[in-house]
């Protein structure tokens, strides 16, 4: 009867220690994915310092459910983050649109740090448009003998915008783009490739527009343009460490010094994938279940001595 107290004691026992071990050892939660609002935050992005890609750190923030986006050249509200496209749609407040035209220097434009160029910028069919620039702005310089940057980007561009509604409020003067007269014009269109940076401060404008096209359709002129600004994202040659990280389990990360990759495997991290980490565990997990039942069977062997 002691004995066989003893044994169902000893197996309960061997069971609450060595289950939470192998089920630890093989079950791993992505704790780095998030939401804010109703925007999902997952590779290459996080909340989380430590997690994501170190290129897209220190960028997301999430506000009272409103997931803000931030660079060098200000904060911007994030209406859309498209995994499958691997793009972002950012809304600046001080942007113009066709019903409002901001002036006064106050938009943000869009600028990043030279060290995450590699990985963002806007699209290729995303269109800014430059108003009230100065004559001495640095898009005019040489003018008028030498050519503008000014030009239409996917269909979009200043000629149509002077339609919108937003001109007539604002009584500037709709000086096309065939006819400057004395000076330069009150838009610019352009492409961010064409000057790399929009700082309304150093290209001396009063305001911007920016606009992007999702679709090769013409839009029903600039009243069904989709204004904000279309941010296309790549984490270039290092996305092969993440694919590898999630096949074995893992989550993607960066270490403490911000720039290095880490694969995240529940408590451990490793700096290729979870592979090894799952092999320390099983060696740990075998031996402490190797450990267990000796001491069973050595107790056993005790308890059934003494009963003799």
């Amino acid at each position: 009867m002691t004995i066989h107290i003893f044994t169902t004691t000893l197996y309960l026992l061997t069971q609450a220690l060595i289950v939470p071990i192998v089920i630890s050892s093989t079950i791993h939660v992505n704790t780095c994915r998030s939401y804010c609002g109703n925007i999902t935050i997952d590779y290459p992005f996080a909340l989380q310092y430590g997690c994501g890609h170190p290129g897209f750190r220190d960028l997301l923030f999430c506000m009272n459910d409103v997931l803000m986006f931030h660079i060098s050249s200000g904060s911007y509200r994030v209406l859309e983050i498209d995994y499958a496209y691997q793009a972002l749609t950012l809304h600046d407040p001080h942007l113009s649109t066709c019903d409002t035209i901001v002036l006064g220097g106050k938009g943000n434009g869009f600028a990043v740090e030279p060290w995450r160029e590699p990985y963002m910028n806007p699209t290729a069919d995303n269109v800014f448009m430059l108003i009230g620039c100065s004559a001495r702005s640095p898009l005019f310089q040489g003018f008028p003998g030498k050519h503008l940057p000014c030009r239409n980007v996917s269909g979009m561009g200043c000629e149509e915008y002077y339609d919108c509604p937003a001109w007539d409020l604002v009584g500037h003067r709709k000086v096309g783009s065939g006819s400057y007269g004395s000076g330069p014009p009150e838009c610019c269109a352009l492409a961010f490739e064409a000057i790399k940076s929009i700082n309304l401060t150093k290209l001396e404008c009063e305001g911007y527009s920016s606009a992007y096209s999702l679709a090769p359709l013409k839009m029903d002129g600039p009243n069904g343009w989709s204004y904000g600004i279309r941010v296309k994202y790549s984490v270039q040659e290092n996305d092969d460490f993440c694919h590898a990280c999630e096949a074995t389990g893992g989550t993607c990360g960066y270490g403490s010094d911000g720039i290095r990759q880490m694969c995240m495997c529940g408590s451990f991290n490793s700096t290729s994938n979870c592979d090894s980490v799952k092999s320390s565990s099983s060696g740990r997990t075998s031996s402490m279940v190797d450990a267990l039942t000796g001491f069973s069977m050595g107790m056993l062997v005790w308890m059934t001595g003494n009963q003799i």
